[in-house]
């Protein structure tokens, strides 16, 4: 389960700029994992909830967007939403695909309280 280690920089992301930024907890982290992005969305936030608790995020509101995979066919020339990497090109039915979108995995938006 890299979840688990993927939360655990989450975390020390959020911790760092609240040591630079002084606050003390977080209301709601926004994130965005890609369809791309070999996440799995529930164990992402199941990981990120287990570990909360005493640290800034601990309460915290967690959303999590989840963009569609685009890629590049070198087939037809075409930008094309595909759903999983090796996938084929839905206009041309070409392998050589390179993805374009849906490959991040990213804190978008923290709301914070000072104190």
């Amino acid at each position: 389960m890299h979840e688990l280690s993927l939360a655990g920089g989450i975390l020390r992301i959020v911790e760092d700029v609240a040591r630079r930024d002084a606050f003390t907890r977080v209301e709601k982290l926004c994130l965005e994992a890609g369809a791309l992005a070999a996440v799995d969305v529930a164990a992402l936030r199941f990981a990120l909830e287990a570990i909360s608790p005493g640290t800034v995020l601990e309460g915290a509101e967690l959303e999590i967007s989840r963009p569609t995979g685009r890629a590049f066919c070198f087939g037809c020339g075409e930008s094309v939403q595909i759903d999983a990497l090796g996938s084929a090109c839905p206009a041309c039915g070409a392998y050589r695909l390179q993805p374009t979108q849906g490959m991040e995995l990213r804190v978008l938006e923290l709301r914070v309280r000072d104190h």
